[in-house]
């Protein structure tokens, strides 16, 4: 980013919630505001020109998915980072809130270094083009995308394309939900023609070599990365 101070903006209505995110990200020397509903958020928004947002999806009066998608309707907020705060296995939930305009989700509870991980990745992401850098790094893997290999744990893992690229796709959007469409689509393209299990056997064999934890099965809809 560039040298000014970072701004974020978090909105949740439980003080409890908002103190904890707030005190963790202030020592990190982020400005850090705060807001208790959707409609003070909005305007706050306006106002303070965040380079993210932090908004919890349940919320009294104005939830976070009819926030989201006000801002998102915004001019002067186009750039803002959004990232919906919720609790653990809303994944149908997660599906609306990326058609809604969010960058990512960040699950409840969640301990503070996760936090800070998963905070300072979204703002690279907005100031570097995050899903198309050559390399990145995301929950202890360097992704090389020009040598298609990943390190973990200084170990240098060579994977075969398709496999790679699979990968690469999920890490980009840790939390995101990749339907199996979007997932044949991106990795082997409309003119290719593979059958229903090819995803599948991919994912088997990424697990085997990456671990069973990093890759989740989101029944009746896709995979997603998570950490």
């Amino acid at each position: 980013m560039s040298q000014e101070k970072i701004r974020i903006l978090l909105v949740d209505d439980e003080p409890d919630i908002l103190e904890f995110i707030s005190y963790n990200l202030k020592k990190e020397g982020y400005d850090v505001f705060t807001s208790n509903n959707g409609r003070e958020a909005i305007q706050m928004a306006l106002q303070t020109k965040p380079h993210l947002i932090i908004l919890d999806v349940m919320m009294p009066d104005m939830d976070g998915m009819e926030t989201c998608s006000i801002i998102r309707e915004m001019p002067d907020l186009k750039d803002v980072m959004i990232a919906f705060l919720t609790a653990r296995n809303e994944d149908y939930s997660q599906i609306a809130g990326f058609d809604a305009g969010a960058d990512d989700y960040i699950n409840k509870p969640i301990k503070p270094r996760v936090l800070v991980s998963r905070v300072k990745a979204l703002l690279r992401r907005r100031d570097s083009g995050f899903q198309e850098s050559n390399d990145f790094e995301v929950s202890g893997f360097k992704i090389d995308k020009e040598k298609y290999q990943i390190i973990k744990e200084n170990e240098t893992i060579h994977l075969p394309k398709k496999e790679f690229e699979l990968i690469a796709l999920l890490a980009s959007r840790p939390g995101k939900v990749f339907n199996r469409e979007d997932i044949l689509k991106k990795v082997w393209g409309d003119d290719v023609v593979v059958g229903d299990r090819t995803i599948d056997v991919h994912i088997r064999k990424l697990r085997e070599k990456l671990g069973e934890s990093y890759i989740r099965t989101i029944k009746g809809v896709g995979y997603k990365f998570e950490f």
